[in-house]
């Protein structure tokens, strides 16, 4: 209901102010978890990222060699007779777990054809967000997504 002067009654200013607030407080109450599917995404999208990055560095050298993934990120290997692609990239960040089925040594050939395929899942510790990464042979075609019961199903949200 309007008042003469054009303003609002206190009836109306209530409404909106309650309405504001529910609207503040669920949001707050879903932060935490978009916090954590953004750190999940922005995790595994370096683990994506490095891996083309070791392909490309086997291409460009045009001899074959092999990186290690850990929970620190994309390492050198520790032993064997392969070079490392590249000296290391960035650590995941704390809070995360990470499983793979890789081979302790991702191998990549001369010409960037991946040796090994698997699945990366990265989750963050507390958090109900599971993304996954498969990587197929030998072109090392990759695709990411939300793991949910045993696989990994595609999410056009990454």
């Amino acid at each position: 209901m309007r008042t003469r002067d054009g303003g609002f009654c206190l009836s109306e200013a209530l409404l909106a102010v309650a309405v504001l607030a529910l609207l503040v407080g669920l949001g707050f109450s879903q932060a935490p978890l978009w916090l954590a599917r953004q750190r999940v995404d922005g995790a595994m999208r370096q683990v994506e990222l490095d891996l083309h990055r070791a392909r490309l560095e086997a291409q460009r050298r045009g001899q074959p060699c092999g990186m290690t993934l850990s929970t620190e990120g994309w390492r050198a290997p520790v032993a064997g007779e392969l070079a490392p692609c590249f000296e290391g990239s960035d650590p995941l960040g704390e809070g995360f777990l990470l499983q793979h089925n890789f081979p302790d040594v991702l191998r990549f050939s001369a010409n960037g054809l991946v040796l090994d395929g698997g699945t990366v899942l990265i989750s963050a510790s507390g958090g109900a967000v599971v993304r996954c990464l498969v990587m197929s042979l030998p072109l090392g075609i990759t695709r990411l997504g939300r793991y949910s019961g045993g696989l990994c199903e595609a999410d056009s949200s990454l």
